[in-house]
C-alpha cells in the first residue's frame, strides 16, 4: 500500500452513513459459541461487495478481543435494506446467534449508525496509506482553506454534491 507523505484530507459527495458493528469476546474458552458469530462478517462482506449497488462504499475490520468493522455506506435507506433483506447474510447470521448465543454473555455484539452531512466532518491523513473515509471518498492535499479542522469543515458544507 501506498504511503501518502503528504497531509491529506478526504471528502465523500453528498450525504453518507458511518456504520460501526462489533463483537466483544467475553469468554473465549467458548471457542464453538464465538467463532460462528466471527466468521459471519466475512460473508456479509463478500456479498456487500459483489453487489456494489446494495450501497456499501467501504469498509476496514480490526481483530483484537473486541473486533471492530467500520462502514461507510451510500445511504441509511440502503443500510436499513440490507439489514432487513430476507435474501442476503445478515438475516441468517441474526437468527444463528440469537440460537447459539442469545443472551448467554458468551460473546457481545453492538453496532452504531451515524448519518454524516456536508459541513458535519473533517479530517486528515499524513504519512497513511489511503484508509476510512479516504478510502470511501476522495483524498485532496490539506492545504489552503482545508490546512485546518475548522477550515476543512467550512470547506466539506460548500462543495457542489452530485446528484
Amino acid at each position: 500500500m501506498m504511503i501518502h507523505r503528504e497531509r491529506l484530507c478526504a471528502s465523500l459527495d453528498g450525504d453518507f452513513v458511518v456504520f460501526l458493528i462489533g463483537m466483544r469476546i467475553n469468554k473465549p474458552w467458548l471457542l464453538h459459541k464465538w467463532w460462528p458469530v466471527a466468521q459471519a462478517m466475512p460473508r456479509m462482506l463478500k456479498e456487500l461487495q459483489a453487489k456494489p449497488e446494495l450501497g456499501l462504499l467501504h469498509a476496514d475490520l480490526w481483530f483484537s478481543r473486541t473486533i471492530l468493522l467500520v462502514q461507510y455506506w451510500r445511504s441509511m435507506d440502503q443500510l436499513l435494506a440490507y439489514a432487513r433483506n430476507r435474501e442476503s447474510e445478515h438475516l441468517p447470521a441474526w437468527a444463528a446467534f440469537n440460537q447459539a448465543v442469545g443472551t448467554d454473555g458468551t460473546v457481545g455484539i453492538w453496532h452504531e449508525s451515524y448519518a454524516v452531512s456536508p459541513g458535519r466532518y473533517e479530517n486528515v491523513y499524513l504519512n497513511m496509506p489511503a484508509f476510512g473515509l479516504g478510502r470511501a471518498g476522495h483524498l485532496q492535499p490539506a492545504s489552503g482553506l482545508r490546512k485546518s479542522a475548522a477550515g476543512r469543515l467550512q470547506a466539506s458544507d460548500s462543495e457542489p454534491q452530485s446528484s
